[in-house]
Parts: C-alpha cells; structure tokens; sequence
C-alpha cells in the first residue's frame, strides 16, 4: 500500500507541476515579458542538470559499483545512448523550438500551436522516462531511496511549472482562448505519467539494465537542456537573467535531492 502511494504520487508531481503552470493563463494578462521567461527557462535547465547528475547519474555510477561492474561504464554507455535518442527524435519528428515562428519554405500542416505542443510534449518523455525509471529503482532498493525518487518527481514538478506557463501563455497572444491555452498546456505534459508508468513495466523486466536507463534518462533529459532551454534562455538581446535562473535551479534541486536522498 505504502509502494502504490508512492508511486501514484511520483507519477503525478510531474504532471501536476505542468497544469498550474499552464493555469497561470487564468491568472496573468497578456504575453509573459522576455525577461521572465529567459529567467523561467533558465531555472527548468538548472534543475534538469541537478537532477540528471544527482537523481540519475550517481545512482547508476552507485548501483554499477555495487553488481561489481566496471562503476563508470554504465553510466558513460547509457547517457551517450540517451543523447543520441533524443537527437534522433529531434531529427525525425519535426517541431519547432518554444518561440520559433513556421520555419520558411516548411509546411506547417498541424499549426503552430498544434506544433508547438508536439515540441514540448516531445521534450517530456525522457522527464517521464526519468522519473519511471527512478521510481522503479526505488522499489528495487538499493542506490534509490524513496525520498531521493520524490525528490526528483518534485524537482521535475518545479521546473513543469515555468514550462506549462511558457508554452500556454503565447497561445493566448496568439489569439486562442485561455481554456484551450491552458488545455494545450495540460496535455503537454500528459506523456510525462504515461512515460513513467511505461518505464516502470519495462524496467522491471530488465532489472541488470537499470543503471544503463538511469544514465540514458539522464542523456536524453541533458540533451533537452543543451538543444532547447539553454539557447532559448540566452535567445535575443544579451542578458545574464537566464543565467541567474539556471543557477538558482540547480542549486535548488542539489539542496532538494541530497538533503531528502
């Protein structure tokens, strides 16, 4: 009983995170400023780093250590084959980036909101794959403890928040309504419990692989930081509040992971 509350309540943060975010359109008027949104975007990239190192990384490196294997090689296999997933995606599905217009001579069939949705939502699976996998460690014992797991499915919540903020509040700028805005927005991040719940089912059948998926989440989530939230947080004119954001986050989601881990 105390396993299943925990999961549903690792598996649900996340999501949870992305709808108030995405709420906020009832709640703000107009466009988010630029600089908010660099500062917000910045601090979803500090926690993301934080979390892949601390939430993903070392648990891998530790559990590796523990079976006896070479600690380092799962960690570095994993992570470059969650890296060269997420750039496959990237190059297979087309999406625009957060704040891209309909890129020239490209048809753009589903819309730009429809689009801008499916780039989000793409960005959410290896959040929701990090947060299965991590949960299922948890049951497993060992590396993962259960205040280390709800730490990360916290930390993810917190940077959903800017997140379902950034993607529903241009929406209604752009002329739909707030509830579609904020629908968009919600459904966003409903591949983040679905990629969980997947995660878990498939990690309990590939038990001696674990520390391999800790560190390819971890890939995939770095790669999201590296192609999408850094160059967006420092995107237009130059300024350091992207960077002030990126550190606040990341030394949130340290102090948040190792004093609950």
């Amino acid at each position: 009983m105390k396993d299943s509350a925990l999961l549903a309540a690792g598996v649900l943060i996340p999501l949870l995170g992305t709808t108030l975010g995405a709420a906020m359109v009832f709640f703000l008027k107009g466009a988010m400023r630029p600089r908010l949104q660099k500062l917000l975007l910045g601090f979803a990239a500090g926690v993301m780093i934080a979390a892949a190192v601390w939430s993903l990384l070392i648990p891998a490196i530790d559990m590796a250590d523990a079976a006896g294997a070479v600690a380092w090689l799962p960690a570095l296999v994993g992570f470059l084959l969650g890296i060269g997933f997420l750039l496959l995606l990237d190059v297979l599905i087309p999406h625009l980036h957060m704040d891209a217009p309909c890129p020239e001579g490209r048809a753009c069939g589903l819309g730009k909101s429809a689009m801008l949705v499916l780039a989000v939502t793409l960005h959410n699976i290896p959040e929701g794959m990090a947060v299965g996998v991590v949960l299922a460690g948890m049951l497993q014992g060992g590396a993962i403890t259960a205040a280390s797991a709800l730490a990360l499915a916290i930390g993810i919540a917190i940077q959903n928040f800017p997140e379902g903020a950034i993607i529903s509040m241009p929406l209604v700028g752009s002329g739909l309504s707030r509830r579609r805005a904020f629908s968009y927005g919600f459904l966003s991040g409903i591949v983040e419990p679905v990629g969980a719940i997947a995660t878990i089912l498939l990690t309990a059948l590939l038990t001696p692989v674990l520390p391999y998926i800790l560190a390819f989440a971890a890939g995939a989530m770095l790669y999201v930081v590296v192609e999408e939230l850094i160059p967006e947080a420092q995107a237009g004119a130059h300024s350091n509040v992207g960077t002030i954001g990126a550190a606040l986050g990341f030394a949130l989601m340290m102090v948040l992971d190792v004093a609950l881990g």
